[in-house]
Formats: C-alpha cells, sequence, structure tokens
C-alpha cells in the first residue's frame, strides 16, 4: 500500500493557524521529557510508540489540520505514514521541527532544560566509537565495537529508525514527570466537532 507523501508546513504558517481558533491541532510526537523541554503552547504530546500501538483511535480524533512536530521531522514523518495508512487527511509535518517554530516567534513553552534524543543519540554513538579506536590501539579486536556502531548508523539510515534513541529513550532522564497511559494520551486529544 502507498501512502501519500507528506505535506510540509513552515513554522510561520503554523503560527499562523493557531492564532485561529479550532483551525489546527499540532501533535508533538516526541517523548514526553522532550515535550516537557519545550514545545508548541496547545500542543498535545502523543509519543511515536503510542502513535504506532493506537494509529486507528488517534486518527479518528483528528478531523481539521494536523501538523506533527519532533525535533528533525523524522518522527514526524513516521507518525505520518502511519496515520496515512488509515486514512488520516490534512496531516502535515512541520519543518525544522520546534527549533524552526521557536525561531520564528512562535509562542512554545519552555520547562526543564535537557538535550534532545537526537544530540543524545550522537554523543553515545561517538563515544562509543572513539571507545573502539582507543581500546583497539591495545587490543585490535575492540575496533569492532567502532565497526557494530557504524554499522548500526547505517542500518538506521536506510530503515529511518534508530534502536539507540528507543533505549535511550527508556531512561529516566528521558521520561516526562511520569508516564501517562495511551486511555490518558488519547483522552487529552479534540474530540470530533459535530457537523453543523
Amino acid at each position: 500500500m502507498t501512502h501519500p507523501r507528506p505535506h510540509h508546513v513552515d513554522a510561520g504558517t503554523v503560527r499562523d493557524w493557531l492564532d485561529k481558533a479550532d483551525a489546527v491541532t499540532v501533535i508533538d510526537v516526541r517523548g514526553p521529557a522532550e515535550f516537557e523541554t519545550m514545545h508548541i503552547r496547545g500542543s498535545y504530546n502523543v509519543p511515536l510508540k503510542l502513535v504506532g500501538e493506537h494509529t486507528e483511535q488517534i486518527a479518528a480524533r483528528l478531523d481539521r489540520q494536523v501538523v506533527l512536530v519532533c525535533q528533525s521531522g523524522t518522527r514526524a514523518a513516521q507518525a505520518h505514514q502511519r496515520l496515512a495508512g488509515v486514512g488520516a487527511e490534512r496531516v502535515h509535518i512541520l519543518l525544522g521541527g520546534i527549533a524552526a517554530y521557536s525561531a520564528v516567534g512562535g509562542d512554545v513553552v519552555r520547562g526543564r532544560a535537557r538535550w534532545a534524543l537526537e544530540r543524545q543519540v550522537r554523543l553515545v554513538a561517538g563515544t562509543l566509537v572513539l571507545t573502539g579506536l582507543a581500546a583497539g590501539l591495545r587490543a585490535p579486536k575492540a575496533r569492532l565495537l567502532a565497526a557494530g556502531i557504524g554499522a548500526g548508523l547505517t542500518v538506521s539510515a536506510l530503515t529511518d529508525t534508530c534502536t539507540m534513541a528507543r533505549v535511550l529513550s527508556a531512561l529516566p532522564y528521558n521520561r516526562g514527570p511520569r508516564d501517562r497511559t495511551p486511555a490518558e494520551v488519547l483522552a487529552q486529544l479534540p474530540t470530533v466537532r459535530k457537523a453543523a
């Protein structure tokens, strides 16, 4: 089954849509801790994992323009693919992610500062590669660690998934104040408007 290509929307357009009452639903697919760090005022936090597990229930709540947001656009694209796969329409991806929205003067809520998940992945991957290469000076087989990380990053790019990010997101540092149940996440979404 082919999915429609996502429609990307710039941050200025999203800001304008949000100025109109009930014109758009913004869904932030990052993890709760990333959402807590900074998010678009009025957006709903529905982590990508929950989008994957409850795609049809989420799509059933989307009756207006929808903008999917993450840090870089990768997770938003994955969420779009899932939602489009069950027939959700008028679903867009914010170009440049949350940083672009903040840069155009969009209203964001800032909380406890944390590193973005993508930055954490780069730190851990880089550290493991350097460790493997340094240890390889004494024990040549240790260089296999660097090769393994390189292979993992290649697979990550080809499949547009990231196992390391999934593992890091489970750490206490990357969880919000408390993980919400799927029912709580779904209940926060706006209800479908009745036709007049």
